[in-house]
């Protein structure tokens, strides 16, 4: 009987022990956070009271309604060109002509509808050399194509079909209000992939890719990009066009994280241009720029006093550009781009930095003058005058006037080309062509020229 009352009375101890320790460890802590007046916020991730007055399409990540709004106005581009194959052996064992033969080499690329009457937008290596081109609708449509013009110099090229219907296209926005870190599409057919949608970033503005002297103004995105899309949409998220994907950076040939495209405000003022005057109307300042300014804006070098308005543009050597109508130029390809987007007879604000001054100047663009650029080497090349012939006792030749190496000690400004795979050079616009048309064979190329010191040099390029 004690032995079961002595259980009993320890039962009884361990229980108000552990009844004690209960209210002293947790009894407390649930009154305190019964009591708490302003409890902690929980807000989502993806809140930002930034954009409470931007409507749903920009505020979200569903980017269902722009692809269902330009899905449709994006096809398919297939070139069919017509190509000459001459086997040497062939021509020299069975005669003239035995060698030759003819094939069709077929491309594909995308394009996008810009009006309901069937004009197409597209890049100019999509179609270039073509001899037919046929465009597939998203509903798998067929139709034949006619090339209404192009302009390779922005690599823009300008299509029209003729259909029974009215279809569907992609409104232009303006580009220069898009922003980096704006969520955009990419729409084409990559590796004959119909349709397809990729989502990105703007990752940069105004870019301008090494050893490419055509383009220089891209919208770089981080939206996948592959051959095919080239010649289709970027759009923002409310399905408006904001540039036409061109080209990739890539050491596969494949997507590895950047794509580039030319900005809707460019392809829109060549359009204009094609249909308007049948070629591109390039608009210039009127200025050389110094290559050698490191800083942010654009340099003035010197005025060009060849062109119209040169004398009343009142920019002058040592101005600093800094705005194009209150566009921020912070390097020459954003000024380049601004200036793709406009025509001659044009007056755009010019905002300068003089001497530490902040200046306005109201400039009417000129015409810009005829140059002959070889891409492949980066030289700017112009016809000798007869007092330059003299100089150096000869009478065929062309100047290089610039060279994409301007800043560098060791460059060929000044010196003149006289002959090019040992044949003689006189004319600067055929000399630029050949030089380009040598380097895309992948031909070996000879240059033969006089120094700044009137010496003969010969140059070997493979």
């Amino acid at each position: 009987m004690k032995k079961a009352l002595s259980f009993l009375g320890m039962a009884l101890l361990g229980g108000a022990i552990t009844l004690g320790g209960y209210k002293m460890l947790f009894d407390e802590n649930v009154v305190v956070e019964k009591t708490v007046d302003n409890p902690t916020e929980t807000v989502l991730a993806n809140y930002n009271p930034t954009y409470k007055h931007v409507n749903s399409v920009e505020s979200t990540t569903d980017f269902t309604l722009a692809a269902d709004r330009t899905i449709h106005a994006v096809v398919h581009v297939k070139n069919t060109a017509i190509r000459t194959q001459t086997n040497p052996w062939a021509e020299l064992f069975y005669g003239s002509g035995s060698g030759t033969r003819r094939y069709e080499q077929v491309g594909t690329g995308s394009g996008v509808i810009i009006s309901a009457d069937g004009y197409i937008v597209t890049n100019n290596h999509v179609i270039d050399n073509a001899s037919n081109i046929e465009i597939t609708l998203n509903n798998q449509k067929k139709y034949p194509a006619q090339l209404i013009g192009t302009d390779p110099s922005n690599d823009i090229a300008l299509l029209k079909i003729d259909a029974d219907m009215d279809l569907p296209y992609i409104p232009f926005a303006n580009s220069d209000t898009a922003k980096i870190g704006e969520w955009v599409l990419a729409v084409g057919n990559p590796y004959n992939l119909t349709s397809t949608v990729t989502a990105g970033i703007i990752s940069a503005k105004g870019r301008d890719l090494e050893g490419n002297r055509n383009i220089e103004s891209f919208i770089q995105t981080d939206a996948a990009v592959n051959p095919g899309n080239s010649g289709g949409a970027l759009v923002n998220t409310r399905g408006e066009l904001i540039g036409i994907n061109t080209a990739i950076s890539s050491k596969t040939g494949s997507f590895i994280g950047y794509s580039f495209a030319v900005p809707s405000n460019i392809a829109k003022k060549i359009i204009d241009d094609i249909l308007e005057f049948g070629q591109v109307q390039q608009a210039i300042l009127g200025i050389n720029i110094d290559a050698t300014f490191r800083e942010e804006g654009v340099k003035v070098a010197s005025v060009v006093e060849e062109t119209e308005n040169a004398k009343k543009s009142g920019l002058q050597a040592g101005d600093i550009i800094k705005k194009i109508n209150n566009i921020k130029i912070s390097k020459f390809s954003e000024l380049k781009g601004q200036l793709t987007a406009k025509r001659p007879g044009e007056y755009v604000d010019v905002t300068i930095d003089r001497d530490g001054e902040t200046l306005i100047k109201k400039v009417k663009l000129s015409k810009s003058l005829e140059r002959f650029i070889t891409s492949a080497f980066q030289w700017e090349l112009k016809d000798l005058s007869k007092k330059e012939m003299k100089k150096f006792g000869i009478n065929d030749g062309v100047k290089i006037i610039r060279t994409g190496k301007d800043d560098e000690e060791s460059n060929f400004k000044d010196y003149i080309i006289t002959k090019v795979n040992d044949k003689k050079v006189k004319d600067a616009k055929q000399t630029a062509i050949l030089l380009d048309q040598l380097a895309s064979s992948r031909y070996r190329v000879s240059v033969e020229m006089i120094n700044l010191n009137g010496e003969k040099e010969r140059y070997i390029y493979r």
